[in-house]
């Protein structure tokens, strides 16, 4: 019995572990059977019913969409000349994961793009979870192409623009200049560059497994050129004043220099330059102190060259004419604790002759007559202490305090020139408004095809007379000889100055300027020369910024066309020359 229910026991044993994994033979059959037909669904409703997923995945994995970039409008002078034009370039650029799977490359990549493989390197491993990172920007298609073409992994072209500057530093501080992105950061580039810039389009392309474009898709946006800027310059006057100003000041050994020439019956700029000069092309000269617009962003005491407009706030008194009689002598005036002085004792003079000579006793005199207002509002009419609105970035308006707290000490010191503070457009725009009969015409950058009526802000008979008396400076007997132009009347006004420095002046550095307006018998363009630091020898205004005016304004009288007003002054020999070349 024993032995027979042991038998029993252990076949009962031996059945019970078939038992289980035949069950579990059928549970692992059921499930990998429900994959299967899960499976198979899926496929068929991918297949059939949803044919469009596969495809999405595909492309997601092969297509993508690239930026087109925009052409940046063109920068030209106001006869069409170019100034800035926007020029085809390629970028490198590469997928840092894709190239970092190929080291043997590095050698090779490097040499193609002029560079040290250890900074390819480099950048190859510190940017390793990013998908785009550039090698080189702006690059020439030739050069970009040879690289394209050594067809290494994860690394391929976009094309771009580069900003290019066709006169170099004659027009560098006028125009300024972009970024790599080609995003305007200085001068005209920044002051319009909502309208030079245009918006980008996108396109998608196909690219394989390495992150290669094999083929162009579609467009699916097109890219906006930015629009063209015309602007009031002319690049034959602006190479006339920066090659006469460099010559100035290499000559005077100067720190530096501006001009600015403006069209008085529109009040365009036709030539703005400065020294030193700065080259937008040079990327190593983008320096703070190498690209500031001096013309606009820079203000000085302009010392003698303001005297015109005092004498017209005593004009419109009605106190005073060109032949009213001042007693200067004996060549000194005591104003408070401070002693004003004329370089000679010139005695009794008329009005006219304050201007000729310079007299700073007899402009004194002229301005303690005036009542604080009387003066600050004639100079505040002229846009002194304002800006132009010429819409230059950075333009500074100047300094004119308000005549609330003027002493006589001051108006008197700021009658010759000192106590107040312009920039060399705003005494342009001044010389301008005596230029065109009293009226104010806002500056402009932009061609001006109809000229504004402007704001009449003085009497056309005082701006007259005065022009009449400012061309006895430009005479033998004035302070601006040299600033004549044969066939031609000029009116203008001599500047010296000493230059500020830690909270008084220095009597050894000074600033020459010269400002006028020609032809005197009707005014067509109205100069300023400024020549900081002359230090050769020669540092008053008639010596050092008179010529400059002379020569730049003869060029651009005869480039211009403007008929001469004194024929007679011109030798007969140069007439028949002029009239006979052969």
């Amino acid at each position: 019995m024993r032995r027979g229910s042991s038998l029993r026991d252990h076949h009962a044993r031996d059945a019970a572990p078939a038992a289980v994994g035949g069950w579990r033979l059928w549970l692992v059959g059921a499930l990998l059977t429900l994959c299967g037909i899960a499976l198979l669904a899926r496929a068929i409703y991918l297949q059939v019913i949803d044919q469009d997923f596969l495809a999405r995945q595909g492309d997601a994995r092969i297509l993508r969409d690239v930026k087109l970039s925009a052409n940046r409008g063109m920068i030209i002078d106001r006869n069409g000349e170019p100034l800035a034009v926007s020029t085809p370039v390629d970028t490198v650029w590469a997928d840092p994961r894709k190239l970092a799977q190929h080291p043997q490359e590095f050698a090779r990549l490097a040499k193609a793009l002029d560079r040290d493989k250890n900074w390819l390197a480099r950048r190859v491993t510190s940017n390793l979870d990013r998908e785009f990172v550039y090698l080189v920007r702006h690059m020439r298609p030739a050069d970009a192409a040879k690289v394209k073409a050594l067809g290494i992994s994860g690394v391929d072209t976009l094309r771009e623009y580069r900003r290019y500057y066709p006169a170099g530093e004659v027009t560098g501080h006028l125009l300024g200049f972009t970024n790599v992105d080609g995003v305007g950061q200085e001068g005209l580039e920044l002051a319009f560059d909502q309208w030079l810039g245009g918006e980008p389009g996108i396109k998608r392309v196909m690219r394989d497994r390495e992150g290669r474009t094999i083929e162009d898709i579609e467009r699916i946006k097109a890219p906006r050129p930015g629009q063209d800027l015309r602007t009031s310059i002319d690049l034959r006057v602006q190479y006339l004043a920066y090659r006469a100003l460099k010559q100035a000041v290499q000559e005077n050994s100067a720190h530096g220099g501006s001009v600015v020439v403006l069209d008085i019956q529109t009040g365009e700029v036709l030539a703005m330059v400065n020294q030193p000069a700065f080259n937008p092309n040079d990327r190593e000269q983008y320096l703070p102190s190498r690209y500031r617009n001096r013309a606009t962003n820079d203000f000085f005491e302009p010392g003698s060259s303001i005297k015109p407009f005092v004498v017209a706030a005593g004009l419109k008194t009605g106190r005073f004419h060109s032949d009213t009689l001042i007693e200067t002598g004996p060549g000194t005036l005591r104003v408070g604790i401070k002693t004003v002085k004329d370089k000679h004792n010139l005695g009794t003079i008329d009005v006219r002759t304050v201007l000729e000579k310079s007299s700073n006793v007899g402009i004194v005199k002229i301005a303690l007559t005036l009542k604080p207002q009387e003066m600050w509002s004639t100079l505040r009419d002229l846009g002194f202490g304002s800006v132009t609105g010429s819409g230059f970035p950075g333009e500074s308006a100047g300094i004119l305090t308000g005549y609330d707290h003027w002493r006589s000490i001051g108006q008197a010191t700021m009658s010759y020139g000192y106590g107040l503070s312009v920039t060399p457009l705003q005494l342009a725009q001044a010389y301008a408004v005596l230029g065109a009969g009293g009226m104010r015409r806002p500056v402009s950058l932009r061609r001006v095809d109809v000229p504004p009526e402007g704001e009449r802000i003085m009497d056309e008979a005082v701006a007259r007379e005065l022009v009449q008396m400012m061309e006895s400076v430009v005479s033998e007997a004035g302070t601006a000889r040299r600033a004549a132009v044969m066939g031609y009347r000029v009116s203008g006004k001599t500047g010296t100055s000493w230059k500020a420095a830690d909270g008084g002046y220095n009597s050894t550095k000074y600033m020459a300027v010269f400002g006028g307006v020609v032809p005197a018998s009707n005014p067509r363009l109205a100069a300023i020369v400024v020549v900081d630091e002359p230090s050769a020898g020669r540092f008053y205004g008639g010596d050092v910024a008179a010529p400059v005016f002379a020569e730049v304004m003869s060029g651009a009288l005869r480039l211009l066309a403007i008929p001469p007003d004194d024929l007679q002054r011109v030798p007969a020999t140069t007439l028949v020359q002029a009239q006979d070349p052969w």
